[in-house]
């Protein structure tokens, strides 16, 4: 990592026990939540969005936000991202092979045209190459009601921050996947 984190008695107390917490559910706490600890105001902000876009009563299914997600991560290149979304993406019940597919999402036959419309829209948002133009948004329109639109495009930027942030700080993958990360990169993400 190009910035290291604290020991953990340097945090505050309320990040000690976030720290904590995410020791007891993943077995290690998160090199991410480490880096954004060390400006504790950055991290409340940062977890008060994520639990807002990652909610129960979203109106994005759970899975296809995952699949966005680890999509989002492999464009970014954030091994870290890309190893604890699709441990996410595997709780959520999507089978690996999928995750695996996700570079080929517009061919392979595993993917509905929601999930492909709902993946073009992540492309043409994260890659600096492509832009969401008049095609993307009216795919993504005919499968999603505006409110899903919302709500999937807080998902994809939301990502967007967190895959760039770690990316650029080195944050490496924590071994959450099964698979290396490098499995579930993209010839496209290159």
């Amino acid at each position: 990592m190009r910035i290291p984190s604290w020991p953990d008695k340097s945090y505050p107390l309320w990040i000690r026990l976030v720290l904590r917490a995410q020791k007891k559910k993943y077995g290690a706490s998160l090199e991410p939540t480490r880096l954004w600890g060390r400006s504790p105001r950055l991290l409340m902000g940062l977890q008060a969005l994520y639990s807002a876009i990652d909610r129960k009563g979203s109106p994005i299914d759970p899975a296809l936000r995952s699949l966005v997600t680890v999509r989002v991560s492999q464009i970014n290149r954030c091994s870290f991202c890309i190893d604890i979304n699709s441990a996410l993406l595997q709780e959520r019940g999507v089978r690996i092979d999928k995750a695996l597919a996700l570079a080929e999402f517009e061919t392979d036959p595993s993917f509905s045209e929601r999930e492909r419309a709902a993946l073009a829209y992540a492309e043409a948002m994260t890659r600096s190459d492509k832009s969401v133009d008049d095609k993307v948004f009216g795919r993504l329109h005919a499968h999603f009601s505006e409110a899903e639109i919302l709500e999937l495009t807080a998902v994809i930027a939301y990502q967007n921050l967190s895959s760039k942030f770690n990316a650029a700080l080195g944050v490496p993958a924590q071994g959450f996947c099964p698979i290396p990360a490098s499995d579930v990169s993209s010839k496209k993400a290159t």
